[in-house]
């Protein structure tokens, strides 16, 4: 996993539109850049909702959010278009991100072994700079754990 204070590898991926979008474009803003496995399944669709619903409240902090997976665009496309979500879903279809956030690698299930992405999570600040790991995350209640940390960064920095 890379480590508070190291600096967030740039990104340059397409949405679930198809417009590019890049680490760089949320300089002088937190975001959060989350991984994770597949989407429309239940993990992954409780983890997305849950960002979804605390979009306010992210917003309210200057906070965007990013989802990465190695979904293509159509699939993410059918993915946002079905639970109405409001941030991008980046589609990583080579894991290239994925590897230079350390969130992609060989996974075993149901006896089969194969390259996937890891549920990691990470939190860049406005400088660029990663603030917050979280690693092998639980995707119910991630979102609401995230506010509560950058709740706790703010006032430790009043």
């Amino acid at each position: 996993m890379l480590d508070v204070g190291d600096d967030a590898p740039e990104f340059e991926l397409p949405n679930q539109h198809g417009e590019t979008v890049r680490r760089s474009d949320f300089e002088g803003q937190r975001l959060v850049v989350y991984f994770y496995p597949r989407a429309n399944t239940e993990g992954c669709t409780t983890e997305a909702r849950s960002f979804d619903d605390a979009k306010p409240a992210f917003d309210d902090r200057d906070v965007a959010i990013v989802g990465i997976s190695d979904d293509p665009v159509d699939d993410l496309a059918d993915f946002a278009g079905e639970y109405d979500l409001e941030f991008d879903l980046l589609s990583d279809e080579f894991g290239e991100v994925a590897t230079l956030y350390e969130s992609y690698g060989e996974k075993h299930m149901f006896g089969n072994t194969f390259d996937g992405v890891f549920r990691n999570t990470y939190l860049v600040g406005p400088d660029g700079t990663i603030e917050a790991v979280y690693e092998g995350v639980t995707p119910e209640g991630h979102a609401k754990e995230v506010l509560a940390d950058l709740d706790g960064a703010e006032v430790a920095a009043d």
